[in-house]
């Protein structure tokens, strides 16, 4: 299990275990961490799992592929750097103790 914390835009923090193979949306969306619609269920179709990575994991996840760079066009205040969509985000040994920013909204 990999521990990621999400940080709600008021500060509150969620740690929750997520299984390997599963998404950081995924992890969201079962633990009923709010603030993560999730409303395509992870098929990269809208923004609505759009988060913002800590500055020290950015380099430390795969980088983005064309659609998912497409898909955050349409998030709310994108960051070039940091905005992710979560559901492109998969959980591995590797991204243990992952910490990521959830947006004032969705859209």
């Amino acid at each position: 299990m990999a521990k990621i914390t999400y940080v709600e835009h008021n500060g509150t923090e969620h740690v929750v275990e997520v299984k390997p193979g599963m998404t950081v949306m995924e992890g969201a969306r079962d633990n009923g961490v709010p603030g993560i619609d999730a409303d395509c269920g992870g098929a990269c179709a809208c923004s609505t799992c759009h988060v913002y990575v800590d500055a020290e994991w950015v380099d430390r996840i795969p980088g983005k592929e064309p659609m998912e760079e497409d898909m955050l066009d349409f998030a709310y205040q994108p960051d070039p750097v940091r905005s992710r969509l979560t559901c492109q985000i998969k959980v591995t040994p590797d991204v243990d103790g992952l910490v990521v920013y959830i947006p004032e909204k969705q859209i």
